[in-house]
C-alpha cells in the first residue's frame, strides 16, 4: 500500500506482510499493548493533518507559483511567426467568442503568420461535433483547426488535447490561450510553462465581478486562488478587449502586462448591406413591420429578464414586433416563452433560434431597433455587427464596447432598469432621425476602427513586442 511508507516514518501503526499470520500476529500485538495502541494513534491524527485537501491544495499553489516566479520567454524561431490559439470551444452555441476566434485567426493569417487553433469538438452541452476529424488539422482560410475529444462537460476535459499541447507547443512562437476555468487553457498555460513557450492569456470578461460571481462561484474562486492565478501570472501579457474588462480585473492584482486589443469583425459581408427580404420571407409575420431584433446568445447573461417587461410596458411598441434570434439552454428558454406568454406578447415575439449568413444581414438591414441590455459584456461582438450594418442601437452600460464609442454618439446608453429601457424604446421607435443619426454613426465607427485588418495589426505588434522584450531579457 503506498500510504505505508508514511505509517512507518511516523510511527502512526504497524506494517505488515499480507498474510493471515502477520495480520493475527499484529492483532494480538496491538491487543496486548494499550499504551502503544495509544501512542501510535496520537502519532496517526498528527502525521494525518498534513495529508488535508487544503495542505495538498496549497502545496500545488506553491508548486505553480514556482514556475510563475520563474518565467522563460522564447525567441521565435524563423521570421513567419508560428501562432497557437487555445479555446475550449469552437461552437457556435457558445456565443462571442467561438464567432470571434475564427476572424482573428484569419486576420493573423492575413498578416503572414503561421496560425493553428486547438479545440475540441464540443458543440453544446452533451453534444459532440461528428463532422470534423479528431487530431488531425482541418484547413480554413489561412489557418488550422485541430479537434480533439472532449471527455467532460465540465471544464470540457480532453485527455487527448492535453497529449498534444505537450508534445507540440514546442513548435510554436507564441501561444495565445482564449478563456478561463476551462482544462484546455490550464493545459495550455502549463504546456507553455514546461517548454518556456510565451504565452498570452485572454480571460475572456470572467475575472470581473459578474464572471467570478456567476455559475460555480466557489470552485471559479477556489480554482483561481490556487491554480488559475498561479498561471495567469506567469503569463508575457493579458490581452483584454476594452478598457472596462481591464479596470474590472484591476483589483485582482495580477502581475503581467495588461494589453488591450479589441476585437474586429469582417467587414466584407457589410459593404454592401441587404434589404430585408430574405429575413421578409423566412418570417412574413414581420414583413413591412417594425420591429426591435436582439441577436446574440441566449442566456441569462445578455438581459432578456428585464427586455421583455420593458418592451411590454412600451407604449411606442405596441404595434412593433420583438424577434428574439439566438440559441440557449433550453431550460432558460423555456422560462423566457413562459415570462413572454405572461406578459402578453406572445403574438409580438418572433423566435428565430440561430440566424447566420446573409439571413443574418438580412435581419439587421431591416430591424427598427437593434438592443443588448447585458448584465455583463467584456467587449460586445453582437453589438459591433449590428453598429457594422447600420443599426440604431441600444445597450446597457455594462457592455464594453458601447462606453468605448460613446463619445461618438453611436450607441444609445440605457441604465439597467426596466422603466429606463421601456423610456428608451418608447423614445427611439418614435423618433427615426435620431436612429438615423446613431445608425451613421454606428456604421462609420465600426468601418473606421475595428476592421479585422486593425485587430490583425494589433496583435502581430502585441506579439512582435512581447517576443522582442524576450530576446532582450536573455541578452
Amino acid at each position: 500500500v503506498p500510504v505505508s511508507d508514511w505509517v512507518d516514518k511516523a510511527n502512526a501503526g504497524w506494517i505488515i506482510e499480507p498474510t493471515v499470520d502477520s495480520v493475527h500476529a499484529a492483532l494480538v500485538a496491538a491487543i496486548n499493548q494499550p499504551e502503544e495502541r495509544k501512542h501510535r494513534g496520537e502519532r496517526a491524527i498528527e502525521a494525518s493533518a498534513n495529508m488535508t485537501y487544503t495542505v495538498t491544495a496549497h502545496r500545488l499553489k506553491d508548486l505553480y507559483q514556482s514556475i510563475a516566479d520563474n518565467p522563460v520567454v522564447r525567441v521565435g524561431v524563423s521570421d513567419k511567426l508560428r501562432i497557437l490559439h487555445v479555446i475550449p470551444s469552437m461552437s457556435q452555441s457558445q456565443g462571442g467568442p467561438s464567432y470571434a476566434m475564427p476572424l482573428m485567426a484569419y486576420a493573423l493569417a492575413q498578416k503572414g503568420m503561421h496560425v493553428d487553433i486547438v479545440t475540441t469538438n464540443d458543440d453544446g452541452k452533451a453534444v459532440h461535433r461528428t463532422d470534423v476529424p479528431l487530431g488531425s488539422p482541418v484547413e480554413k482560410d489561412g489557418y488550422r483547426v485541430i479537434y480533439f475529444s472532449k471527455q467532460t462537460e465540465f471544464y470540457k476535459t480532453s485527455v487527448p488535447l492535453l497529449n498534444w499541447l505537450r508534445a507540440n507547443v514546442r513548435g510554436y512562437d507564441l501561444v495565445h490561450i482564449h478563456a478561463l476555468f476551462s482544462f484546455s487553457s490550464m493545459a495550455a498555460m502549463v504546456a507553455a510553462r514546461e517548454h518556456g513557450i510565451p504565452y498570452i492569456v485572454r480571460p475572456l470578461g470572467v475575472l470581473n465581478a459578474w464572471g467570478m460571481t456567476q455559475r460555480r462561484r466557489f470552485a471559479k474562486q477556489a480554482s483561481f486562488s490556487l491554480l488559475d492565478k498561479p498561471l495567469i501570472n506567469g503569463a508575457a501579457a493579458i490581452h483584454y478587449t476594452s478598457a472596462q474588462e481591464r479596470d474590472d480585473a484591476a483589483r485582482l492584482h495580477l502581475t503581467p502586462r495588461p494589453e488591450i486589443v479589441p476585437l474586429g469583425v469582417d467587414l466584407r459581408g457589410f459593404d454592401t448591406m441587404p434589404d430585408g427580404a430574405e429575413f421578409a420571407a423566412k418570417y412574413p409575420e414581420l414583413k413591412g413591420k417594425p420591429f426591435v431584433l436582439f441577436l446574440s446568445r441566449i442566456d441569462p447573461k445578455k438581459g432578456l429578464d428585464l427586455l421583455i417587461p420593458a418592451f411590454a410596458s412600451s407604449a411606442a411598441a405596441a404595434n412593433t414586433f420583438l424577434v428574439i434570434a439566438g440559441r440557449g439552454d433550453p431550460g432558460y428558454e423555456a422560462k423566457l416563452h413562459a415570462a413572454v406568454a405572461q406578459a402578453g406578447l406572445s403574438n409580438r415575439v418572433v423566435w428565430t433560434g440561430h440566424l447566420a449568413g446573409s439571413l443574418k444581414l438580412s435581419a439587421l438591414s431591416s430591424a427598427t431597433l437593434f438592443v443588448l441590455p447585458s448584465h455583463s459584456e467584456n467587449f460586445g461582438i453582437a453589438l459591433l455587427e449590428a453598429m457594422a450594418a447600420g443599426c440604431a442601437c441600444i445597450s446597457s452600460p455594462e457592455v464594453a464596447l458601447a462606453k468605448d464609442v460613446a463619445e461618438d454618439n453611436a450607441v444609445e446608453i440605457v441604465p439597467r432598469s426596466i422603466e429606463d429601457w421601456s423610456r428608451a424604446l418608447d423614445r427611439l421607435i418614435r423618433n427615426a432621425p435620431r436612429r438615423e443619426l446613431l445608425s451613421k454613426n454606428a456604421r462609420r465607427v465600426a468601418h473606421e476602427r475595428y476592421s479585422l485588418s486593425a485587430m490583425g495589426n494589433a496583435l502581430h505588434a502585441l506579439y512582435e513586442r512581447l517576443l522582442h522584450r524576450g530576446k532582450a531579457a536573455l541578452l
